[in-house]
């Protein structure tokens, strides 16, 4: 396990210097229920876990940035200007936290000097637990507390998704940014996201465990057909449009879905506004059950989840549903689904702390049969959100 000691000792050696650099954490995110709910206006229920990236930094006199991850040590030390912050391909990964001070710099927040700064996490990459947004806020938070801004969360979270819409050119919802800004232990978030009026609910699991499952096959989100989908769901809405008063397929219920999905000529399109719809209900239904401490509907509101995504959104795949299906056939598992944005990524069970060994051999047995690797498993203990770690951590 790497400490902050040792990244700091990192940090001292990268950076050739004495001086003691300030730490940052921000988590990754696991969504227990709504997915693909976010940019169609509708609620999610997204928690921040465990897992996450830490940021290392110290001012400079100067207005160099210097960025350096011990995840792509091949990259070696980036190093761009303050007053050059235009997206370069050629700069990889630090684009994330290059566009984060872009746009702290224009939503007219005084940065006066370069930093020298080191990550590193250990969400695994590709897995879709969000780990371009964890370097997001991340450094969001660490430019807040560096350059004194007293920069609000919400607004930060927001420039989070900014960064990822128009800088790096993913067309994605805010979910992710703000789960993992403003994430609380040992809770969830219901968030409406097309208010961002958001609840807390505590996550009450008793003897059982969350499980994170990672397929190990890799996904990016630009690469895959995300946009394809949100241009269909954005379709769907236009045609229902025509009769309704909506501005998102947020707004309607299934009942006023299933009277007025006539409207939506193109019988594909039909199906993704159908899970957008249905999905969004499922999440509030869940908060209702989790309130209400039955974990065993909530559980069964999972399993319809995926189906959903598996058979109306069409964003599951091989793994994803070899994985999901094996789980609902284990002893001990209240429900199964994938989470993130599908094709590959991870997907998450709620099982009983006893089982828990027998699931993980037998779920990686069948999947290791099926698919020809080994999947990856871990316990989602649910933390706080994006913060500065205090020395004595």
């Amino acid at each position: 396990m790497t400490t902050t000691a040792h990244l700091t000792s990192e940090f001292q050696t990268i950076f050739d210097t004495t001086s003691t650099p300030r730490t940052f954490f921000a988590p990754g995110r696991i969504n227990l229920i709504g997915e693909h709910t976010d940019y169609n206006g509708g609620h999610v229920f997204p928690a921040s876990i465990s897992y996450g990236t830490y940021a290392l930094a110290r001012k400079r006199d100067d207005h160099k940035l210097r960025f350096y991850s011990i995840n792509f040590a091949e990259n070696g030390i980036i190093e761009v200007d303050l007053n050059h912050l235009a997206f370069d391909e050629s700069d990889h990964w630090a684009n994330f936290p290059k566009g984060m001070f872009l746009y702290m710099r224009e939503a007219g927040n005084d940065i006066d000097a370069g930093a020298d700064i080191l990550y590193y996490g250990n969400i695994p990459n590709g897995a879709g637990l969000s780990s371009s947004a964890s370097i997001e806020l991340a450094t969001g938070v660490l430019i807040n507390e560096l350059y004194h801004l007293k920069m609000d969360r919400i607004p930060m979270v927001k420039l989070g998704q900014k960064v990822e819409n128009e800088y790096i050119g993913v067309n994605s919802g805010i979910m992710d940014q703000f789960a993992i800004g403003m994430g609380k232990k040992d809770h969830a978030i219901l968030l409406d996201c097309n208010t961002l009026e958001y609840q807390y609910a505590p996550i009450v699991l008793n003897d059982h465990d969350i499980i994170i499952i990672n397929t190990n096959k890799q996904r990016t989100l630009a690469g895959s057909k995300y946009n394809e989908r949100r241009a269909q769901c954005e379709e769907a809405l236009s045609n229902l449009q025509q009769d309704l008063s909506i501005n998102s397929l947020g707004e309607i219920s299934p009942v006023e879905f299933e009277k007025s999905k006539h409207l939506i000529k193109d019988e594909v399109n039909q199906k993704r506004a159908k899970h957008a719809v249905y999905e969004n209900a499922r999440t509030l239904e869940a908060l209702e059950k989790l309130q209400q401490g039955d974990l065993d509907q909530f559980g069964k509101l999972m399993n319809q989840s995926h189906i959903s995504l598996r058979d109306d959104y069409e964003v599951t795949g091989l793994e994803l549903d070899t994985i999901v299906q094996a789980a609902w056939e284990q002893d001990g598992v209240l429900g199964a689904r994938m989470t993130g944005a599908g094709f590959g990524g991870c997907a998450i069970a709620i099982v009983e702390k006893d089982k828990v060994e027998d699931f993980k051999n037998s779920i990686n047995s069948i999947y290791r049969d099926k698919v020809g690797y080994d999947a990856t498993f871990y316990i989602a203990s649910i933390g706080d959100g994006a913060k500065e770690l205090s020395e004595e951590c």
